[in-house]
């Protein structure tokens, strides 16, 4: 008997386009999640990257006030340490499907504001922080300014979790993600490498053929996850 009881994910949607003064836009939902993400994009790079004829992709990853039940502090002088790991998982997932070279001395920034929290900000934010990508690449491309697509493949993300009742459920909201006994991050390229993979037992060591159904289950209730992206994309 599987263990796996829920391989899709909450309802997932990307409205590309909300920020006029981005090269690329999209607020992305999961479920009750919702982040606004913006590209911006510098015709320069950091000065360690200068004369490399290679671009540079980052990020940075904010929760806003009001966000969650009780009212998240700005991060105002000094950035905390969950949202520096968190801007680093997605500006390295970013450029795993990134061919540097082919974009040239530029730099794109992914601002990923959380607007309303109910588990997965991260993963949302990763998913459509492609999205945005794609749009600013494009936007670059129609413009003359990049010669050829360096966009590898799609990229998308979502967490997978182990109940206490030892099932596996896709896509966790804030009450999955607080009780559930292991929590995992999957980050995936569309062809179904994966990209990153965080995973931790919060209560009950898991065993081997857990680990295996919870990629299991990430890879199924990812591909709606693509599904969306290649709506809004095309």
């Amino acid at each position: 008997m599987s263990l796996i009881t829920r391989t899709e994910p909450r309802k997932v949607s990307f409205t590309k386009n909300v920020n006029p003064y981005a090269a690329g836009s999209v607020i992305a939902e999961f479920g009750n999640t919702k982040v606004h993400i913006t590209a911006t994009v510098e015709e320069s790079v950091p000065g360690w990257m200068r004369n490399s004829r290679k671009g540079w992709v980052t990020a940075e990853y904010n929760m806003l006030p009001g966000s969650t039940h009780t009212r998240s502090r700005r991060e105002r002088s000094k950035v905390g340490g969950r949202t520096q790991e968190i801007q680093r998982l997605i500006g390295r997932a970013l450029r795993a499907v990134v061919d540097l070279k082919k974009l040239g001395e530029v730099s794109i920034t992914l601002d990923c504001d959380v607007l309303v929290a109910d588990g997965g900000t991260r993963t949302t934010s990763v998913s459509g922080a492609y999205v945005a990508l794609e749009l600013a690449i494009q936007k670059l491309m129609n413009e003359g300014k990049v010669k050829e697509n360096p966009l590898k493949e799609r990229l998308g993300a979502l967490s997978v979790g182990i109940s206490k009742e030892g099932k596996i459920i896709a896509d966790l909201n804030y009450e999955e993600d607080s009780s559930c006994e292991t929590d995992m991050n999957i980050v995936m390229t569309k062809s179904g490498k994966f990209v990153e993979i965080q995973g931790t037992a919060e209560g009950e060591a898991f065993s081997y053929e857990e680990l295996l159904g919870l990629l299991e289950c990430s890879k199924s209730a990812l591909a709606h996850v693509f599904e969306a992206q290649d709506k809004v994309l095309g």
